[in-house]
């Protein structure tokens, strides 16, 4: 097995774990950054970029783009947005969970069901016909997917009809059927990376989760990073949690399951039945390859349980204004040595990611900093570039039209 197809909404950080690998890589996602473009032998550009969309995403379609790439591919490996993409009219093995698998475990009221009948803790859900019994404040969130971009927070009835609307009016698949409503709780988001074969299941590491990181994002709810390893006392019970339900729900390869820590103990969140954003600091902190690891998985291998060579992390900086990538800008961010480098004369909108950092020492409290000097430099920036206070700069206007 040589030649790997990656798909997906983005797709950077498993083409370069593959292409780390050994394997000649080919990319169709919906950001086509320039270190995605280095890592990969070819790319191609995600014509479907909204859930509605990805939804609708054509079989046929995929197998045009993989035939403009000229070569034969071995496997092709489905990302995040194209979890459920089908495998039976996909010319070559796909390396991912079965559809049903993934769906099942994607879903979240599902899920919760299932959590209910193993007697895992996790936070109460209820059904549109409860809104009358709903004790609050509750979360609100897509039934499946969505990175936290449109997670809400309703301390009462009214608040959670308004935010109902409100997402209706973001995206017009998400109604009172096709969201969740949940039992708010309080604690450290975090979560675990997972291997698994039909039999076997290893947590890879314990990571802290960043969620709506001010500094990061002005979204609440927003998925900012993570730093690995996270040290907590609730370690192995999450971890031993998250390997049963891996294989309850028959999910192979790479994996990974959301927690919320407290003082009660280890609340599970959701199943991320594919590649999960930890996967940089995972590799960074654990030593080792997650791709290949996901490709022996397919075999019945499973690696030795890594240990940790300090802390990594991984923070990603979201645009709180539209921003056209100029030329300095650009080398700006390729100076802080991150990754999800956005090519020039793109434009990232509002509340979109513009780019993540990372930084690898011995403590975590040094990890942070280091991403919130980097954060600083490249925000003061852009701000000045705004302001036009920048040497040479001339300020580009986007056409609203």
């Amino acid at each position: 097995m040589q030649n790997i197809l990656v798909i997906g909404f983005s797709t950077r950080n498993v083409v370069c774990s593959a292409r780390r690998a050994g394997y000649t890589v080919c990319s169709i996602d919906a950001f086509r950054d320039l270190d995605l473009q280095e890592c990969a032998y070819k790319s191609a550009l995600l014509e479907y970029r909204t859930v509605e969309e990805l939804h609708q995403l054509d079989t046929s379609r995929i197998k045009a783009q993989m035939s403009e790439f000229g070569i034969e591919f071995d496997a092709i490996v489905p990302g995040s947005g194209l979890e459920m993409l089908g495998h039976k009219d996909i010319p070559c093995p796909v390396l991912a969970s079965s559809p049903d698998a993934m769906q099942k475990a994607s879903d979240k009221l599902y899920l919760s069901k299932r959590l209910e009948a193993l007697g895992i803790p996790h936070p109460r859900c209820y059904s549109p016909e409860e809104l009358d019994t709903i004790e609050y404040p509750v979360m609100i969130k897509p039934v499946s997917g969505g990175g936290g971009i449109f997670n809400r927070v309703a301390q009462n009835k009214q608040e959670l009809l308004s935010s109902l609307g409100e997402l209706h009016k973001h995206n017009s698949e998400l109604t009172e059927k096709t969201v969740i409503i949940q039992e708010f709780l309080e604690g450290i988001p975090s979560s675990v990376s997972l291997l698994s074969t039909k039999n076997e299941a290893l947590s890879v590491a314990v990571n802290e989760q960043l969620i709506g990181v001010p500094w990061l994002s002005r979204l609440p709810f927003a998925y900012c990073g993570n730093i690995t390893p996270f040290k907590t006392d609730q370690a192995e019970e999450m971890e031993a949690l998250a390997e049963e339900l891996v294989l309850e729900f028959r999910l192979l390869g790479s994996n990974g399951v959301d927690f919320l820590v407290s003082k009660n103990g280890p609340s599970v969140l959701e199943i991320n039945p594919r590649f999960q954003g930890s996967l940089d600091t995972v590799e960074k902190a654990m030593n080792i390859n997650i791709f290949e690891a996901h490709v022996g998985c397919f075999r019945g291998d499973l690696p030795e349980k890594p240990k940790a060579k300090g802390f990594a992390a991984r923070g990603v900086i979201y645009s709180d204004r539209e921003l056209f990538i100029d030329e300095k800008l650009m080398h700006l961010i390729l100076r802080e040595k991150g990754a999800d480098i956005p090519c020039q004369g793109t434009v990232v909108e509002p509340d979109g990611p513009l780019t993540s950092l990372f930084a690898c020492t011995s403590t975590r409290e040094e990890a942070v900093l280091s991403l919130k000097r980097g954060t600083d430099r490249i925000k003061a920036f852009i701000k000045n570039q705004t302001e036009g206070k920048v040497p040479g700069f001339t300020k580009h206007v986007v056409s609203q039209a």
